[in-house]
């Protein structure tokens, strides 16, 4: 009996059948990085108790993606320390592979499908995640099925590219109570009849040795070992389903009352912490959303009649509550949206046809000022608010949402044009933001250069119609002094945090 998971989210990667007479199902777990609310990992124990066969989780770390490196390494292995202590209490099999040299994983699945009744993996439209799937695809002799679970709304509820917040918001006012209490099983291996794992095809294990438990605890020696930058250390905060938890019940408990007043405010930590869980699926969006519900002691009866597309009043909620959701849900969904539908999300011509327009009139505008990729990523520039948000991001690695916004239009207006704006923005924050290669993340990158926004007056030198922000604008609204100084030197901050 499979469970009733919605059609939208499931989509066959290529045209082969199940196999019943196979060995085993495995679920191949490469973006939804957990055992608890996963549509992903539901679907495929459904899978393996229909087939009334032992369930395989297979959950493998790369060594030659671009901007590997020990911060982002770190983040996912301990999420799979995690990983491998839940199944295992539950009786599951997860198997950990990392790859120590680049190229080395080749063939790991293929290998597995020949004994396999089917595979599920993640459907995830962004990073290399999409080409890689449409490539093992091709090769299995299986079912591969990719089911989404990155949001409340299904990839596949619409067909339309939303070009603004306003309209998409609008859409999920209407089209988002058919789905959004379509929750996946909080906790999927509990209480299944699943028979025991006892044998992986011959010689695999020797081939893709399954990596220790001294290699998933992520330690300086052991990264230093593995073929990836080790110039971007470790993050300043651990990854895991464990670390997620706790974030949540940190926000929940102690923020969030502080939220829609204070999260733009650099000074103040109010901000959820929960974008870097969310980006590698140690924490669903689904789990956040029924915390959020259970805070606020909603039913549907609370929302509103009409659906006006209104940041406020919809959910009929607090206001921090209402300002937290149109974060998770309409601006979180809508880089999905967009990353879902157009191969080109990540490229200049993705941009609206009036930002291209009004950035090319101005391209020959004399800067002032004019800073390459070193510099800028070395925070040597004569902004200090700029500088230290830069350093922020390099030592912590993660930067305050508010800042975040100047910092790409400051990037925009010191670089030579607008296409090597954008190269500069993608580089630094892949680089650097545990969160970064995320739909959400290239949003934010893009609304820096029009995307999601519209045409603005006056007109500007260098910006054109494009939405202004200046430092001294900014440190006019908000307190930022304190922030500066934290700030003001590479390291300063991770000697403050470790003391």
């Amino acid at each position: 009996m499979m469970s009733d998971l919605s059609e939208l989210r499931i989509q066959a990667s290529n045209q082969n059948c199940v196999r019943p007479d196979g060995e085993f199902v495995v679920y191949w777990m490469i973006a939804n990085r957990r055992l608890t609310s996963n549509f992903a990992l539901q679907r495929a124990v459904d899978h393996a108790v229909r087939l009334q066969k032992p369930l395989l989780i297979v959950e493998a770390l790369r060594s030659g993606y671009r901007w590997a490196s020990d911060r982002i390494h770190r983040f996912v292995l301990q999420g799979m320390a995690d990983n491998r202590a839940a199944a295992a209490s539950c009786g599951v099999w997860h198997y950990a592979y990392v790859e120590p040299e680049p190229g080395h994983g080749a063939g790991m699945l293929e290998a597995l499908a020949k004994k396999a009744c089917l595979i599920v993996t993640d459907d995830f439209p962004c990073f290399f995640l999409p080409r890689m799937l449409k490539s093992v695809a091709e090769r299995l002799p299986v079912r591969l099925e990719a089911v989404d679970s990155n949001g409340l709304l299904p990839m596949r509820a619409t067909d339309k590219v939303f070009s603004t917040a306003y309209s998409f918001r609008r859409f999920l006012q209407k089209e988002l109570p058919a789905h959004m209490l379509d929750l996946p099983d909080p906790e999927p291996l509990a209480n299944r009849k699943l028979k025991e794992f006892d044998r992986l095809p011959r010689g695999f294990e020797d081939r893709w040795p399954e990596a220790g438990n001294e290699l998933l605890w992520a330690d300086s020696d052991v990264l230093s070992g593995l073929p990836i930058d080790h110039t971007v250390q470790a993050a300043l905060f651990n990854g895991g389903t464990r670390a997620a938890g706790e974030t949540l019940d940190s926000f929940i408990n102690d923020r969030i009352n502080r939220y829609a007043e204070e999260r733009n405010q650099p000074e103040s930590d109010a901000a959820s912490g929960l974008s870097p869980f969310l980006h590698f699926g140690h924490i669903s969006s689904h789990e956040v959303f029924v915390r959020i519900l259970q805070r606020e002691n909603w039913s549907e009866s609370h929302l509103a009649a009409k659906a006006t597309g209104g940041r406020e009043g919809w959910w009929g909620m607090s206001p921090e509550a209402e300002s937290f959701l149109d974060e998770l849900i309409t601006w979180r969904e809508l880089g999905f949206n967009m990353c879902s539908k157009r191969d080109d999300y990540d490229q200049y011509e993705s941009l609206p046809e009036w930002a291209r327009d009004t950035m090319e009139e101005h391209e020959g505008d004399v800067r002032p000022h004019l800073y390459s990729l070193e510099e800028m990523d070395a925070a040597e520039t004569h902004d200090d608010l700029w500088n230290a948000a830069q350093n922020q991001l390099v030592t912590e690695g993660r930067m305050h949402n508010y800042l975040r916004m100047l910092w790409g239009k400051k990037i925009y207006e010191w670089s030579a044009s607008p296409r090597d704006a954008l190269q500069v923005l993608i580089e630094l924050n892949n680089r650097y933001a545990v969160d970064g290669r995320n739909p959400n993340s290239y949003s934010g990158i893009f609304w820096c250069l029009g995307r999601y926004d519209r045409a603005w007056g006056p007109e500007r030198p260098i910006f054109g119609k494009i939405r202004y922000m200046s430092s001294e604008n900014t440190a006019r609204k908000l307190k930022v002094k304190a922030y500066i100084q934290r700030y003001a030197r590479r390291g300063s901050a991770q000697k403050q945090l470790w003391k």
